[in-house]
């Protein structure tokens, strides 16, 4: 990637010098530049140049001290940016003139670690094609090696404990180089010069296979643990930012029992496949998901299924419209393939598809923080896994898979973690340093350091101790690792959340301002920080809920934003909410609220009748006890999932309104209903007309397309009256509504035929995993706007 090159030169240093002669310069480059094999690359580029002088980490990045040619010398700065290694990012290029020391030589000298710290710390990243064939030369010393890894592959932040990256910054360092790792690590040629996770099976972390009783199992790891998988059993196996556990995917028998040990009832499971030819058996993809799937980043990513996958993969994701994939990332992922097709020598057998089709799913047992130790593991996977395949180099980070789905538009988050963070988002302008730290679903921690947000892996429900656990360790290591002393706490503006509720205790402890967040305005920030949007503009907020300032349950809102203030333009008609809380887990007593909305109150007891509770509901709603209103988006789908009996109780979040895009795209396209909305008191859009029609449809799947095409129609209208009311023309999504396919591709090009500009989420997930972005950014923006008003005071 590009970055900026500020040139400084000293006081005295003409032009004419600055063109022709030997010049002495030192050059600082910022960015992810540690960890990704910069500084052999520089010291390659000296010999090429014939420069000499040095470079080293230090606090900022890499620092540089080059002398020669002023023609060579230009050359450098023009290829640090061009030419940089494949897992590098250069955000700046900084020189200013030295004197020459007459060195000889090029070399890489010992980091500096004094001064404030602004780098940062390289993402993990899969195996590279180099190290896969060594990986399968039965002639290469690290044939087999579960741990091999170079300059440009590997594990990086999950096992950096603290910046510069050195060696002895990491898990690796218990581990010394033998002789023969220690003489790559010191070749300048060798692509492992100063790679810090090199190692051998000679000097580097082994593996072992263990019982469910924690007892070692004989035999080779990696073909015992095979043999298991095979046979039906259920292998916890460690991998870069914590366990997986893995399964036969193509074994019934083995899915249902892996359900039923981690009580994952209908939640869809990850599939782990060899290539993207193994992956066509099952699902429908283009470039742009193959490119993802390819990527160095690995991701989980959400691909269309075939319709004879369910039967080819029973259990795996029933009823869903989408398959998450995975191809291999780390050596002992490939190995296991390598292992399937008989241990073939080179990587062809990498170009043909492979029967072997595994589950691949996250090791964090009743939606627990993941499991990252080896007794850690033994303890909490007991009675779940039959086998244990784990070694000896510590996870210092948890950090889940991402998971992504290709847009027409771009990539979209559903969970931004291992490959992803911590990548920095740039903002528009520095600001002061801000610690937000999102909400309760699906939670995570932002950081901001001048110009820059990091925004920390997925850390999940803060609803157990173990994730709060997590998300407190998330917290303190993004801290030191970035080495940032906030000054200013932001949080969700629900005062029970776990997070919040640390904010509080965090910000007193330090005398810190602190800033409480509506949910809603912070769900469009986030998407407006990482587009850099400083103007006015529309935000539709559409997800589950969010307390909001009247203290009501939001969740389909209209706002104006202009920085750090917004203004409510309107809202969905609200629907009860019969039982509280429990009616998001149970869509039927949705669709019953609609009826009562409808005034079809003696039609509950009838289409609702094999519940328990209906009459309790049908009470609750006519006497308007425990009955709660809302605007939420996400209740409105689960009102339509229980209408058309789709979804009568959710086993987990989201599955209603999953289940309802998987009917609508079976079903194809469905015209919008005529009149099948209208509006009410203070900008109120009620959809009440579209749920009449769905309560007297016979036809789920046209149902559930004729729901998507009128919401579509229905809040294209809403926005663009708006947006010509306030004469804006840039709007934002956000929530996790918009990770329904159907609805924000439909809305993006509808609004956009309207003559708007629409911004939506590509560098996080629109969901809560963005909360904390936004919350940093209407920070900053508060931070700004009161010292302007400061200032005009004077």
């Amino acid at each position: 990637m590009a970055g900026v090159d500020r040139t400084r030169r000293s006081h005295g240093t003409g032009k004419q010098e600055f063109l022709s002669g030997m010049v002495a310069w030192r050059i600082r480059v910022t960015g992810v530049v540690q960890g990704v094999g910069f500084r052999p690359f520089v010291w390659r580029l000296a010999q090429e140049l014939e420069i000499a002088g040095w470079v080293r980490n230090d606090a900022h990045g890499v620092e540089i001290a080059a002398e020669g040619a002023a023609e060579s010398m230009r050359a450098l700065l023009q290829r640090l940016r061009r030419d940089a290694p494949p897992l590098a990012r250069v955000d700046t290029v900084e020189t200013s003139t030295g004197v020459p020391n007459g060195h000889s030589g090029f070399a890489i000298v010992e980091s500096a670690t004094k001064g404030r710290l602004d780098t940062a710390i390289g993402h993990d990243t899969a195996l590279c094609n180099d190290c896969l064939a060594e990986l399968c030369d039965p002639d290469s010393r690290r044939w087999r090696h579960a741990f091999i890894t170079c300059t440009h592959c590997g594990p990086r932040y999950t096992v950096t404990r603290r910046l510069p990256y050195d060696r002895a910054q990491t898990s690796l360092a218990p581990f010394p180089l033998c002789a023969a790792c220690a003489q790559e690590y010191a070749e300048p040629r060798d692509r492992r010069f100063h790679a810090e996770t090199t190692c051998c099976p000679h000097c580097g972390p082994s593996l072992a296979l263990l019982d469910g009783e924690g007892n070692p199992l004989p035999g080779d790891p990696i073909a015992s643990a095979l043999n298991l998988l095979q046979a039906g059993a259920i292998v916890a196996i460690k991998g870069l930012g914590g366990f997986h556990l893995l399964c036969d995917a193509r074994n019934k028998a083995a899915v249902a029992s892996l359900r039923e040990r981690k009580a994952r009832e209908e939640k869809p499971f990850a599939l782990l496949l060899a290539n993207a030819a193994s992956i066509e058996e099952f699902a429908e993809f283009g470039d742009g998901e193959r490119a993802l799937l390819q990527s160095a980043e690995r991701p989980i990513v959400l691909l269309r299924k075939r319709s004879d996958a369910d039967a080819m993969l029973p259990g795996i994701a029933p009823g869903l419209a989408w398959l998450g994939a995975m191809l291999p990332c780390t050596p002992i992922q490939f190995l296991l393939f390598h292992e399937a097709v008989g241990r073939p020598k080179g990587v062809d057998w990498l170009s043909q598809p492979q029967p072997l089709a595994l589950v691949c799913t996250s090791a964090n047992p009743g939606g627990e923080a993941l499991v990252t130790g080896n007794d850690e593991a033994l303890a909490r996977l007991a009675g779940i896994a039959d086998a244990f395949l784990l070694h000896d180099r510590d996870i210092v980070v948890r950090c889940d898979d991402s998971v992504m789905r290709a847009a027409s538009t771009g990539v979209q988050f559903f969970r931004r973690a291992r490959g992803y963070t911590p990548r920095a988002i740039r903002l528009s302008a520095a600001g002061p340093s801000v610690l937000a730290v999102g909400g309760w679903f699906k939670n995570t921690v932002c950081v901001t350091r001048g110009a820059e947000a990091f925004v920390s892996q997925h850390v999940g429900d803060l609803d157990n101790a173990a994730t709060c656990n997590f998300f407190e360790e998330t917290v303190a290591h993004l801290l030191d690792i970035l080495e940032v002393e906030p000054e200013i706490v932001a949080h969700d503006l629900h005062p029970d959340f776990h997070s919040s509720r640390y904010a509080v205790q965090f910000a007193a402890e330090r005398s810190l301002p602190l800033r409480a967040v509506q949910h809603h305005h912070a769900h469009i920030a986030a998407v407006l920080a990482e587009h850099a949007y400083l103007s006015p503009a529309l935000g539709l907020a559409l997800d589950g809920v969010g307390l909001g300032t009247d203290g009501n349950a939001w969740g389909g809102e209209l706002l104006r934003v202009d920085g750090a203030h917004y203004q409510r333009l309107g809202s969905l008609a609200p629907l009860a909410l019969p039982g509280g809380d429990r009616a998001a887990r149970e869509p039927w007593r949705m669709g019953a609220a609609a009826l009562h909305k409808l005034g079809r109150d003696g039609e509950i007891a009838v289409r609702f009748s094999s519940q328990p509770a209906v009459a309790t509901v049908a009470e609750m709603l006519a006497r308007g006890i425990r009955s709660p209103h809302t605007s939420s988006m996400g209740r409105l789908f689960d009102a339509a999932a229980g209408l058309l009996g789709v979804c009568a109780v959710a086993s987990f979040e989201g599955q209603a309104a999953m289940l309802l895009e998987g009917w609508a795209d079976t079903y194809g396209h469905a015209s919008p209903l005529a009149a099948g909305w209208r509006y009410g008191a203070d900008g109120e859009l009620d959809l009440a007309p579209l749920l009449a029609a769905l309560a007297d449809c016979s036809d789920a799947a046209y149902g559930a397309a004729l729901f998507h095409a009128t919401l579509a129609a229905a809040l294209t209208e809403w926005v663009t009256m708006a947006a010509r009311m306030q004469n804006v023309t840039t709007v934002a999504l956000g929530g996790g509504c918009f990770l329904n396919h159907l609805l924000s591709q439909g809305l993006i090009q509808s609004l956009a035929q309207q003559g708007l500009t629409v911004l939506a989420a590509r560098s996080l997930p629109p969901n809560d995993g963005g909360l904390s972005l936004g919350q940093a950014w209407i920070a900053m923006q508060n931070r700004a706007a009161a010292t302007r008003d400061l200032i005009r005071g004077f």
